[in-house]
């Protein structure tokens, strides 16, 4: 154990209601989301902060602050193009410093659900 800031890969914890919501999601969102947490638990700064710093990210991915005027507060994750995100704050501590994901959502459309018939 050392007395020094721990560094990347976080520990990432969900809570229930968006861990439920993440299971809910179909396989292939459900990997999305699995390619979004590699991306959070691995980046330097979790919070993105700075000028283009989340430009590392892929292009299908970008973080912005949940509300402009608390920059040190919750964070969005957008993924799969905007269609999903994940929100989460980063619980910057000591010992176990760890990323809360709070909520899981995706709007897009299922690729494999044929569009609507035209009349």
């Amino acid at each position: 154990m050392t007395d020094e800031f721990m560094g990347p890969p976080w520990q990432m914890d969900w809570r229930l209601d968006a861990l439920t919501s993440r299971d809910a999601l179909p396989e292939h969102v459900r990997t999305m989301v699995d390619e979004a947490r590699a991306e959070l638990v691995t980046a330097k700064d979790p919070y993105f902060r700075g000028i283009d710093a989340d430009a590392a990210l892929p292009e299908t991915m970008r973080v912005q602050p949940a509300r402009s005027s608390d920059p040190k507060g919750p964070r969005i994750l957008y993924f799969g193009n905007g269609d999903g995100w994940l929100a989460y704050t980063f619980v910057r501590r000591s010992e176990d410093p760890q990323i809360l994901v709070f909520e899981a959502f995706w709007q897009g459309a299922d690729p494999l659900t044929p569009p609507p018939a035209e009349e």
